[in-house]
């Protein structure tokens, strides 16, 4: 070979390997940005996450359990399914920047050039979304054994508010989150909550299997819940003189007692709320009348349920709830004119990471949309979240080792006559699946509904069902032995009258 080839050979070499070179990622110019934005806010100190990645140091230590990782979409925690729904909070990572961090790994995890590195983000301490206006503290702390059964606590805080004040975001702490399953917030101005709080010399006052249903409902928390301040000038409502009602689900830990106290930040809004909202549970309260019993062993247990609006709305976020067996959560609207369109998509639900999913842009949805839930569990020994072995039948019920299931879908509407219709419609669908209860004649799927909700309905005895029962046959016109939304239509307008302590299924 000539000195004149060899020159050309080193040249092509020194060339490929500089292409090579600059198609490389590196930690500071590629990864690092990856890092800050979709996994520091966890992954640092006094988070939940068990280790830190804020350094190249810290993120070259794990580099292979990240890439793995991420490949199987495990991390970040996101489990609506990809390229169905746009959602303006989505923190999972897209094919490219999976593979783009696969591709470093191989690299040998270059760090770059250190001048290249961005800043390293700066989050709020303590309060999320910075201090908020009122902080409401539960008066005494709460004991909660190691061990033992799921409690419900309710809590009354009084507000001291002078005046009627309208909040955009609120935030709740728990003071032991290893044993706060989850928290609904109310509001009494009543003074109800107060004279069960005083008649009960322990904090709080019992919560398992009493109704709040005379309280207007809030919000709440879950595990995994990410605070948030409201969109689109949207605001809650808080009377003046209004106690606050925390209803907290404790669940011991199995491993050491701990004392709850928990805290409650109001952010004030600058106005009154834009415009009339509320949410859209799809089946109402949880699922309590969907005749859940999850046999042992099965994969893939299956409820639908469904409403039709009766006016238009606009979707802004839906979320999910159940308990450890949850599997699939499916929600779609199918339009007046047949089309369908997806609002969330799950196939691994995950009970520690309930999100609120926000759509990108408000999903306009006409009166005559009928909007349609899929719930299945997995009572089988596969499921990693299992806590029963040998598996056991679970039915619905209040606490972590009963079941539940509901989608639910935040929405808009124009005027406060059309958000009194949208729940007088949410009433009718549960009082059509209490129809479907006494139609099928199952007492268990009937529950304690009066402990549970607040109504004035409760379970009736075996003589008095089958006497409902042969009523509800005569719904059954095609005589399929199922009732469908038409039939099941006159009898719903024979019991919504007596239906009269369920209160609003909504936001009020």
């Amino acid at each position: 070979m000539t000195r004149r080839s060899n020159l050309v050979s080193a040249l092509f070499t020194l060339l490929c390997s500089a292409a090579q070179g600059a198609d490389m990622p590196t930690f500071t110019e590629q990864i690092a940005p990856l890092v800050y934005e979709k996994c520091a806010g966890c992954h640092r100190d006094g988070q939940g996450a068990p280790f830190t990645l804020l350094t190249y140091a810290q993120v070259k230590k794990r580099a292979l359990q990240i890439a793995d990782i991420t490949d199987e979409r495990v991390m970040p925690p996101w489990h609506a399914e990809h390229g169905v729904v746009d959602y303006a909070n989505d923190r999972s990572l897209n094919d490219e920047q999976i593979a783009l961090i696969r591709r470093w790994v191989d690299a040998g995890t270059p760090e770059g050039d250190p001048a290249r590195l961005p800043p390293a983000p700066k989050f709020p301490e303590g309060w999320q979304l910075g201090k908020p206006d009122l902080i409401a503290e539960v008066p005494e702390g709460y004991s909660v054994p190691a061990e033992g059964p799921d409690t419900y606590r309710n809590f009354v805080v009084p507000l001291g508010l002078t005046e009627e004040t309208w909040v955009n975001a609120i935030e709740f702490r728990p003071g032991a989150p290893s044993v706060v399953h989850h928290v609904l917030y109310f509001i009494d101005t009543s003074g109800k909550a107060r004279e069960a709080d005083a008649a009960d010399p322990a904090p709080g006052y019992n919560g398992m299997g009493r109704s709040n249903g005379n309280f207007r409902y809030l919000g709440g928390w879950d595990l995994g819940t990410q605070a948030a301040a409201l969109g689109y000038g949207l605001a809650w409502l808080l009377p003046k003189g209004a106690d606050l009602v925390l209803q907290v689900h404790y669940h011991p830990n199995g491993k050491l007692a701990q004392t709850d106290r928990a805290v409650v930040g109001f952010h004030f809004a600058d106005k009154p709320t834009a415009r009339p909202w509320t949410i859209v549970p799809v089946p109402p309260f949880f699922g309590i009348l969907s005749g859940i019993n999850i046999p042992p062993g099965e994969k893939e247990y299956i409820k639908e349920s469904s409403m039709v609006l009766p006016v238009d709305i606009e979707a802004i976020g839906v979320n999910a709830h159940a308990h450890y067996l949850g599997k699939r959560m499916e929600m779609t609207a199918t339009l007046p004119n047949g089309e369908k369109q997806w609002l969330l998509k799950m196939v691994n639900w995950n009970f520690a990471w309930q999100e609120d999913y926000a759509f990108k842009q408000p999903v306009k949805l006409p009166a005559g949309t009928r909007l349609d839930a899929l719930i299945s569990w997995d009572n089988s020994d596969s499921n990693p979240y299992q806590f029963a072995h040998p598996p056991r039948a679970v039915r619905w019920g209040p606490t972590s080792a009963d079941e539940m299931g509901t989608l639910t879908l935040t929405v808009m509407l124009n005027t406060a006559e059309e958000k009194k219709t949208l729940h007088t419609e949410l009433k009718r669908t549960l009082t059509g699946q209490l129809i479907q209860r006494v139609f099928e004649k199952d007492i268990d799927g009937l529950g304690t509904v009066r402990s549970q909700i607040g109504g004035e309905v409760s379970v009736p005895d075996p003589e008095q069902l089958a006497r409902f029962h042969a009523l509800t046959l005569g719904l059954d016109i095609n005589k399929d032995g199922k009732l469908d939304h038409a039939e099941l239509q006159p009898g719903i307008n024979f019991v919504i009258p007596m239906m009269r302590g369920f209160g609003e299924i909504g936001i009020d």
